[in-house]
């Protein structure tokens, strides 16, 4: 049984029921930890950065090592541990590696560490599933709860999570966190008290999601990001044809000793395919308080959102109108995609509006079940010029290994 699967089965992941996946009983300690899975997963990555700015052209070759080991199960009970080594590889390190280093060049946010990336222990039955230590934690899609997979040095938490079934259609699950481990290594980790609570129910129609996440940064001031939400997604059918969709609203408020703000999410997504060619469109709007705050997504996995060049990691005061369309399918044994965005503001200023619009391109090749090779593009084109973007582009080559 694969870590995915067990991560699937165990975190907040909605995935349903979780019993057709779980390790066969062990009958003693001894058993279970002789029984146990190691997993290695290697990822080598180059990316280079180039930005119409003063900042020196950015080149990283870096090497990522994952090491994991989890038991079997003993009455229920199993533990995993994980570590994660991020190198530079033949001196390859002219970067802004967001920790002081090298400042006269643009970022690439993949400082070397060597850390624990999850050390855990789970107990699982048919209907529920705990988790108690550093972990992965996502939620739906990552808009709001992710592991920034992409970066590294991934996301974790430490915390507790609890996932449970009461019935066959319907999921429950609530996390607490107690410090968000972020990808910059250990010298940016934050230390929250953070409630993470999500409910889903899966109709005829699709699956309807409803949510709270409770944030708050434990630095001692009066702080808060509370958002709440509803989603759903599912599709349908218009003769043989096949459509896909997701709609969501979320309404969020920050507090911190002086000020509060409020602001607005909304996503319409629709998909389909032809012939083979995937087709994609969308909007998603991440509002502003009268051009005075941005809709805040501080634990998502953000690379994922608003174009690969990462401009909107921070989502400007003026808020985010993101309008998109994609083009994927596969060819000669793998997958390519292309992206297009179109940004402008939520509030404009009358210096701010157009934020900009960015071309995203993929394509990879899992050419054994081991071994993963791949190409991805961005091109970022700024807007207006007081909107503090530069025209920026990006590429990454890699090779991903995993036994």
């Amino acid at each position: 049984m694969t870590l995915n699967k067990i991560a699937l089965c165990l975190s907040i992941s909605l995935a349903g029921s979780c019993s057709s996946m779980a390790f066969a009983e062990n009958s003693s300690i001894a058993e279970a930890v002789i029984n146990g899975k190691t997993k290695i997963n290697l990822n080598l990555r180059y990316e280079t950065v180039d930005q119409d700015n003063t900042k020196k052209d950015a080149d990283a070759l870096t090497l990522r090592t994952r090491l994991t080991y989890e038991t079997g199960k003993v009455a229920g009970f199993s533990s995993l541990i994980e570590f994660e080594d991020s190198r530079t590889v033949l001196g390859m390190d002219d970067y802004n590696n967001t920790l002081g280093k090298n400042t006269d060049y643009s970022v690439i946010a993949d400082p070397e560490t060597t850390e624990l990336d999850q050390f855990l222990l789970q107990y699982q039955q048919k209907s529920l599933a705990i988790k108690v230590g550093r972990q992965l934690i996502t939620m739906d899609n990552h808009r709001f709860v992710g592991h920034v997979g992409w970066r590294q040095d991934r996301q974790t938490f430490d915390g507790v999570t609890f996932a449970y079934q009461p019935i066959k259609d319907l999921t429950v699950d609530y996390g607490y966190i107690t410090k968000r481990n972020r990808i910059f290594a250990e010298a940016k980790d934050i230390d929250s008290n953070d409630h993470l609570l999500n409910a889903a129910y899966k109709t005829s129609l699709g699956k309807i999601t409803a949510y709270g996440y409770l944030l708050e940064v434990d630095n001692d001031t009066d702080n808060g990001l509370d958002t709440f939400g509803i989603r759903f997604n599912g599709g349908t059918s218009i003769g043989e044809q096949k459509i896909s969709y997701q709609v969501e609203y979320a309404q969020q408020d920050a507090d911190n000793a002086t000020t509060s703000y409020s602001a607005d999410y909304l996503l319409a997504e629709l998909s389909t395919a032809f012939s083979g060619i995937g087709l994609k469109v969308g909007y998603e709007l991440l509002g502003s308080d009268n051009g005075n705050y941005g809709f805040s997504t501080p634990l998502a996995t953000l690379h994922k959102f608003n174009g690969w060049s990462d401009q909107f990691l921070n989502t400007p005061k003026e808020g985010l109108a993101d309008l998109y369309a994609s083009v994927g399918g596969k060819v000669a044994g793998g997958k390519w995609a292309v992206i297009y965005h179109k940004f402008d503001a939520d509030e404009a200023s009358a210096t701010v509006d157009d934020l900009g619009s960015e071309f995203n391109a993929i394509y990879s090749n899992s050419f054994t079940k081991n071994y993963t090779a791949g190409i991805k593009l961005a091109a970022y084109s700024a807007g207006d010029a007081t909107a503090g973007t530069v025209d920026t582009n990006k590429i990454w080559l890699w090779l991903n290994a995993k036994f």
